[in-house]
C-alpha cells in the first residue's frame, strides 16, 4: 500500500465550466496521464480532448479499470452515482463541492472508500487559496469568525441554493478553523430571483463557545469574498479575492493600528492557482495513500451544516408565505 506509483493514470468526468481546468491541470502535471475525459456532451467533451490531446468519452463507463484516479464535476445530483461506480471499480476520487445531494449519500461513499482503502478528496477549493495557506498556523481557537461571500448573479450554479454553490466554502472553512461541534444553528434567507435560495444568513453557535456569522449572497451589486477571525491573541482578516491579509496582534504599539498596544501587518499574496494546488495535493494522497487534505468526512460534515440550514430557511419561507 505503501508504494510510489510513477505515473497515475487520470480522467475527469464532466467537463464543462470547471471539469475543463481540472483536465487541463492533469495534462500539465508530470506525474499524472490524463487518459481521457467523459461528458455526455460529445461535442464537449471532443473539443477539451483535442485541445489536450487525450481521448474522449460520452459514457463514463468505458473508463472504470483504466484510470487511478478520476475527478468529478458533474452536477451535484450526478456525484453519488458516479463516485461509488469508481471507488467500487478501484479508483481514487477527487469529487467538485458538495460531495453529494444528502448526507446519507454522503456517508456510503465514505464507507466504501474505507472498505476499499481508496482516497476520497472533496474539492473545497478555498482551503488551497494561498492567502488560507499563509495564515493556516496563525489560526488557534477563534472566538468569533464572520464571513460575507458576495458574488455578482451569474446563471451558472443557480440549479442550487446560494447555500450549496457559495456558502459551504465558508462552511467548511469555519468548521476546518474552529473544530468543535456545533450546539446551535439558526439560519434565514430567501430566494428573489431564481426558485432556490439566494441570499442567506446563518447563526452558528459551537460546543466549545466560538460563534460564526455566515453570510452568502449571489445577487450582489459586487463581488467580496471576506472572512474574519478573533482569537484570544488577535484578530486576522483574509480577503480571497484581493489575496490580501490583515493581522493585528499584540506587541509595540503601531501608528497605524487603530487598537492601542496592538501591531497591524498587512500582507498581499502574489496570484496562486488553488485548483492546481488542490489536484497536485489529490495525487501526492493517491501516490503516497495518505488521507487527503478534504477527506470525505470533512466534506460530509459541511453538507450535513448546509442542509440543516437550507431546511430552516425553506421551513420559515413556507410559514411567510401562509
Amino acid at each position: 500500500m505503501g508504494e510510489q506509483v510513477d505515473k497515475i493514470r487520470t480522467a475527469v468526468i464532466g467537463v464543462g465550466y470547471l471539469g475543463k481546468f481540472h483536465a487541463e491541470k492533469y495534462a500539465a502535471i508530470d506525474n499524472a496521464i490524463l487518459v481521457g475525459v467523459a461528458d455526455t456532451d460529445g461535442n464537449q467533451a471532443a473539443a477539451i480532448a483535442g485541445k489536450l490531446g487525450t481521448t474522449a468519452f460520452t459514457d463514463y463507463t468505458a473508463l472504470l479499470g483504466r484510470v487511478d484516479a478520476v475527478s468529478i464535476a458533474v452536477p451535484t445530483p450526478l456525484h453519488y452515482e458516479i463516485a461509488r461506480v469508481f471507488l467500487e471499480n478501484g479508483a481514487d476520487v477527487l469529487i467538485e463541492k458538495p460531495i453529494t445531494t444528502t448526507v446519507a449519500q454522503a456517508d456510503e461513499l465514505i464507507a466504501i472508500a474505507a472498505a476499499r482503502e481508496k482516497i476520497l478528496q472533496v474539492g473545497h477549493l478555498e482551503r488551497f487559496n494561498p492567502a488560507v495557506v499563509a495564515v493556516r498556523d496563525a489560526i488557534h481557537d477563534p472566538v468569533f469568525i464572520e464571513s460575507n461571500r458576495l458574488s455578482l448573479y451569474q446563471p451558472r450554479g443557480t440549479d442550487v441554493s446560494v447555500v450549496h454553490d457559495l456558502m459551504i466554502h465558508d462552511i467548511d472553512l469555519i468548521l476546518n478553523f474552529i473544530k468543535s461541534d456545533i450546539r446551535r444553528c439558526h439560519a434565514l434567507g430567501t430566494s428573489l430571483v431564481t426558485d432556490k435560495v439566494d441570499i442567506a444568513n446563518a447563526h452558528l453557535e459551537f460546543e466549545n463557545g466560538a460563534v460564526a456569522n455566515v453570510t452568502a449572497s449571489r445577487i450582489s451589486n459586487k463581488n467580496e469574498r471576506k472572512i474574519r477571525l478573533f482569537q484570544k491573541d488577535g484578530y486576522i482578516s483574509i480577503d480571497f479575492a484581493n489575496r490580501k491579509i490583515t493581522q493585528i496582534r499584540p506587541g509595540r504599539g503601531d501608528e497605524n493600528c487603530p487598537i492601542p498596544g496592538m501591531h497591524l501587518e498587512d500582507k498581499t499574496f502574489p496570484q496562486g492557482d488553488a485548483l492546481m494546488e488542490e489536484i497536485r495535493s489529490f495525487l501526492r494522497a493517491v501516490a503516497t495513500r495518505s488521507a487527503p487534505e478534504v477527506s470525505g468526512q470533512m466534506g460530509r460534515d459541511a453538507l450535513r451544516l448546509a442542509v440543516d440550514i437550507i431546511a430552516q430557511i425553506d421551513a420559515a419561507m413556507r410559514r411567510m408565505k401562509g
